[in-house]
């Protein structure tokens, strides 16, 4: 039995998994799939006071809470930022870190820092329809999502704090010494994240594709949850 703790990106919540964690957890694996502070269902706690910090102090309470150990941590999107520092806090209870076409950010970096317009779009949502402070949901279509699902995932999605967006990374580097990284992009998208898979393999961590949008796990997941469940025991040197 392997435990995986799946995190969701910007503007999403645990709904996005909905269709991964049945498949792992037929397989035998315990699987948890957090929402984070102030999107989703938990969109009533969104303030300004909601951070980074709050995102990745979500997560590392759940594995203490928990006592979760050889925890196969995956992150999609602005999610990766959130597990990067995860198995950067708790790299003792990491057995692999897993990201899905997510973002990974260097210690002192930004999300936003890694976008062609530096984040001017998140800026000018939040300043026209956020109060200055949150961003309204992308559309759907900007994330590659497939026709049948976009009602869905517009009706599902929530104002993200803009602040999550704009914190620089605090990173010591333990995240890098986790014994297994894996690295997964979404073919079908063009996206900002082709920088990162290129990256993963200059890093020596494995990697994947799977042709779909950005939100794999919507588009593709039992093709996913297959990889991730072949990915949680590779290891550096099997990257491909």
């Amino acid at each position: 039995m392997t435990t995986y703790v799946l995190v969701h990106g910007a503007w999403h919540g645990s709904w996005s998994w909905s269709r991964v964690v049945p498949l792992l957890e037929a397989e035998g694996h315990r699987v948890f799939a957090p929402t984070l502070t102030g999107v989703g269902e938990r969109a009533a706690l969104l303030s300004r006071d909601v951070t980074l910090e709050t995102h990745v102090a979500d997560v590392v309470d759940l594995i203490r809470a928990e006592d979760l150990r050889d925890v196969v941590l995956v992150g999609h999107s602005y999610g990766g930022i959130v597990a990067r520092h995860v198995a950067d806090r708790v790299p003792e209870r990491i057995l692999s870190l897993l990201f899905l076409d997510a973002f990974v950010t260097d210690d002192g970096k930004s999300l936003s820092d890694y976008l062609p317009d530096g984040g001017q779009i998140f800026h000018d949502l939040a300043a026209g329809a956020g109060e200055g402070w949150k961003v309204p949901p992308l559309p759907a279509s900007m994330l590659s999502v497939n026709a049948a699902d976009v009602e869905w995932v517009e009706s599902q999605c929530t104002p993200q704090p803009l602040a999550t967006l704009l914190a620089p990374a605090k990173l010591s580097g333990a995240c890098d010494r986790v014994p297994g990284i894996g690295y997964i992009r979404a073919s079908a998208h063009e996206g900002p994240f082709e920088q990162f898979y290129h990256s993963a393999g200059e890093r020596g961590w494995w990697r994947a594709e799977l042709p779909c949008g950005h939100d794999i796990m919507i588009d593709m997941p039992k093709e996913l949850a297959a990889l991730l469940m072949e990915g949680r025991v590779r290891a550096p040197q099997m990257a491909g």
